[in-house]
């Protein structure tokens, strides 16, 4: 299929027209995939015909991306990771990853806004130096380190060789069995939950602005369901990506397996009604809210009890942590 693009414009067009008959999280994932790997293939052809180099390497994506997450709109987090060796190949790479980048844009992927992706040296270097960098960030420990590796053990690649990410990974969870406090600081620096529920159990909406009355999915929901989950993942070398799947991991460990049942539910149901509330006038922003008048009454009741579960994980991931630096 990828093969018969030649230009980032004829995948957009493409990617338009297919896009809205990805009906669940897995298929509308899967499609994504199709397109990023469309368009990695375009830009080392385009790059080909100045040079064509066989250094090894991983171009892997983050975010709801890495985690296979993504709506239906989806912006870009992606790095890349190359053997070590030649100077040239660090300037051939930051060319791949600028290159890739374009190509994403013009495919219809915003760019990040917190510049995570492979255009940017941060984000795109040889494995010896990202084991390097990796080790400084938690060194350092500072509130953008510990986020950035936040964003990294989320990061799945999509071409190349998997093995880099795996022990990149692994050198996370090995530092962190050394130093338990580090997961302490990764829990201080993530575990927010945007206030949706009031205390006499009413949803609490957006009072002003263009999402006035809908309920921000994403920070009372997604992403704190996300951040806790991911905190347990990097605890047990987890190396899963996504975070039902990380859960079904953690279902079978002991300490975990009577937890993880209802927020495994409680996830899938939350991926399911970001996509049936996706409007195709939507921007990206647009998709992370949720109108209530659009929700049933026992939605309403569902919706509410997935959020006060969120705060309950949220508890028990701070248990679980305090308990092993203890």
């Amino acid at each position: 299929m990828e093969s018969s693009f030649n230009s980032y414009q004829s995948l957009k067009k493409w990617k338009e027209e297919q896009i809205i008959y990805r009906y669940d999280t897995s298929a509308l994932n899967e499609f994504h995939d199709l397109i990023m790997n469309a368009v990695i293939s375009i830009a080392l052809e385009r790059l080909k015909i100045e040079r064509s180099p066989s250094w090894k390497f991983a171009w892997f994506t983050m975010g709801s991306g890495g985690r296979m997450e993504q709506g239906f709109l989806s912006d870009q987090d992606h790095g890349l990771v190359f053997e070590p060796g030649e100077a040239e190949a660090e300037a051939y790479f930051l060319q791949l990853g600028e290159e890739i980048s374009k190509g994403l844009h013009a495919a219809g992927y915003p760019y990040c806004e917190g510049n995570v992706m492979s255009s940017n040296p941060l984000w795109c270097k040889s494995l010896s130096k990202w084991k390097r960098q990796i080790q400084a960030w938690m060194q350092e420990e500072s509130l953008q380190t510990i986020r950035n590796l936040h964003i990294f053990y989320d990061s799945r690649v999509l071409a190349g060789q998997e093995e880099y990410i795996g022990e990149l990974k692994s050198s996370i969870h090995t530092n962190i069995q050394k130093s338990p406090h580090l997961l302490t600081r990764m829990m201080e620096t993530s575990m927010h939950i945007k206030k949706s529920v009031g205390p006499f159990g009413q949803l609490l909406t957006e009072e002003k602005g263009s999402h006035q009355g809908e309920l921000d999915l994403k920070y009372a929901a997604f992403i704190p369901y996300v951040n806790a989950v991911r905190i347990l993942a990097v605890k047990e070398g987890i190396l899963e990506t996504s975070t039902i799947a990380r859960m079904g991991k953690l279902k079978k460990m002991n300490g975990y397996d009577e937890e993880m049942g209802k927020y495994e539910s409680n996830f899938a149901a939350l991926l399911k009604w970001r996509l049936q509330s996706y409007r195709q006038t939507d921007t990206y922003d647009d998709t992370h809210y949720i109108q209530l008048k659009s929700l049933s009454k026992s939605e309403r009741n569902e919706l509410k009890n997935i959020l006060k579960d969120g705060k309950k994980l949220h508890q028990f991931v701070i248990r679980a942590i305090e308990k092993g630096a203890g």
